[in-house]
């Protein structure tokens, strides 16, 4: 007599809720080390991209970059760069266990919450043409008018775009001191600058 054997059904992930993503700004070494982490699974790992068209020298120059998880778990990440009057959304990357909504919404409202912040009306990316209808359906992007398609990275590509409204008490030239200089986004909360303050000034050099 042959004994039957049955296999486990293939585990599917099952995508996290809204309410249990947490999104940040990446500010320690850890937490680039996180994103770096994450993009590697994915774009070198998933779509065999190779290392120096994936870390292209714009990771420290003026980037920002953003990490979801759920609990301490890094599950997603987005990079943006900041323009004269455009931001431009980069690097949307999301584990395979966490895709099918809730992480890569989480992280296009966080995205888009930041640059209205910081007092843009428009923002842009270069967005695989593939995952274009992806991208339009959770986060509202549009294509851009008379752009043509175009190529890197083994993908083809093309431009989209959202327009912003900057909140009341967004960022300007005009704001507090005290208030641009808090650590990206945490422009609401008082930090050790700010503390620092309360001493007079005693140093004179």
């Amino acid at each position: 007599m042959t004994a039957k054997i049955t296999l486990p059904e293939p585990h599917q992930p099952v995508p996290p809720p809204r309410e249990a993503v947490s999104v940040t700004v990446a500010r320690t070494l850890d937490d680039l080390m996180q994103v770096m982490a994450i993009r590697s699974v994915v774009y070198l790992g998933e779509q065999l991209c190779p290392y120096e068209e994936e870390f292209d020298g714009n990771d420290f120059a003026g980037a920002t970059h953003l990490i979801a998880r759920v609990g301490r778990e890094p599950v997603g990440v987005i990079r943006l760069r900041w323009f004269a009057d455009f931001a431009k959304l980069e690097r949307l990357t999301v584990s395979p266990s966490c895709r099918g909504g809730a992480a890569p919404r989480a992280l296009l409202d966080a995205a888009f919450e930041l640059a209205a912040r910081k007092g843009y009306r428009r923002i842009m990316g270069h967005t695989q043409a593939r995952l274009a209808p992806v991208l339009m359906r959770l986060g509202k992007v549009k294509l851009r008018e008379g752009r043509p398609r175009f190529r890197f990275s083994d993908h083809e590509y093309v431009e989209t775009i959202r327009e912003l409204t900057p909140p009341e008490g967004a960022v300007t030239i005009d704001s507090d001191p005290l208030v641009l200089i808090r650590p990206e986004g945490a422009w609401d909360r008082s930090g050790v600058l700010d503390r620092s303050a309360e001493r007079p000034a005693t140093n004179p050099h």
